[in-house]
């Protein structure tokens, strides 16, 4: 009993670093945000407890469904176009072609250089007066006059998307090219000895194995892409019109744009529990994929 508990209290002393950091660092802002979320805090030092109000108003309001709906087209045409160019990447750079080593350093710039600067980049080249993206265009006769492409909801929302997808596509590619490599070369060599082409290797071979890092990769990327404000505040600051405000750009402007912090902590909370349940649903479903492979 002595050498048990001896062992249990050791674990608990190594546990209690971690356990710290996680109560200071993450439970007690989530507790603090949550109760902030039932108030009507604002500049003002004194706030009172208000109920389900900034709830209600949140939801109550038509134009936050549409912010709703816009983050998840913006979350799912990010993270679909990063994992299939990050996957089409990976296969290009595990295959043995000249020069590998030098394509393999070109795909890291746009993960090396600072975010900011890079989507400072971007937003030059989207200036319709200056920017290259207009004077290609126009040069090649594809437009007639400058295009100032983040003057108009539509495409300054794909435009934020294209800078995303820049910005988290080397970490794709990189994380899968890792998990390629990590294939026994065998089961290739005795597919192609077998007859089998390229192709079918892929997909008979490569894909199921790759499976938990596609998997991983997908979920830490719509968590990633899901709370991405950077692009957008520095592109366009959730405009024209609001028409590129998601729920984080549309929280920030609440609570620090408004100071309206009491509703700013309960769009924060909404936010949450999305992801919550995006995390809970993949895991299902690994779950349920794990299951059948077994079987």
């Amino acid at each position: 009993m002595t050498s048990t508990r001896s062992a249990t209290l050791f674990a608990l002393a190594l546990l209690a670093p971690a356990l710290i950091y996680i109560l200071a660092i993450v439970a007690y802002p989530l507790v603090d945000t949550i109760v902030l979320s039932f108030t009507n805090a604002a500049l003002r030092p004194d706030y009172d407890f208000v109920g389900w109000a900034n709830y209600q108003r949140i939801f109550g309001a038509g134009n936050f469904t549409d912010v709703i709906i816009r983050t998840f087209v913006w979350t799912f045409f990010s993270v679909a176009l990063k994992m299939v160019i990050g996957m089409f990447g990976a296969v290009l750079l595990n295959a043995a072609i000249p020069g590998q080593a030098l394509f393999r350093l070109l795909t890291m710039p746009p993960w090396i250089v600072p975010m900011a600067i890079g989507i400072f980049m971007w937003g030059w080249m989207y200036n319709g007066q200056f920017g290259m993206i207009s004077g290609l265009l126009q040069n090649f006769g594809i437009i007639s006059r400058p295009w100032p492409i983040l003057a108009y909801g539509d495409s300054a929302f794909w435009a934020t998307i294209v800078t995303d997808v820049w910005i988290g596509v080397p970490m794709v590619t990189i994380y899968f090219l890792a998990a390629m490599q990590s294939i026994p070369k065998d089961l290739h060599e005795a597919a192609w000895t077998d007859g089998a082409g390229r192709f079918y290797r892929f997909r008979r071979i490569t894909l199921p194995l790759m499976v938990p890092a596609i998997v991983t990769m997908s979920l830490l990327s719509l968590i990633a892409t899901f709370n991405s404000f950077d692009i957008i505040w520095i592109l366009t600051q959730g405009g024209p019109s609001n028409q590129t405000t998601t729920m984080i750009i549309d929280t920030y402007k609440t609570a620090m744009g408004s100071y309206r912090y009491g509703e700013g902590a309960a769009r924060a909370v909404v936010i949450c529990i999305f992801v919550s349940l995006f995390c809970i649903v993949y895991f299902r479903a690994v779950r349920r994929l794990s299951q059948g492979e077994a079987k």
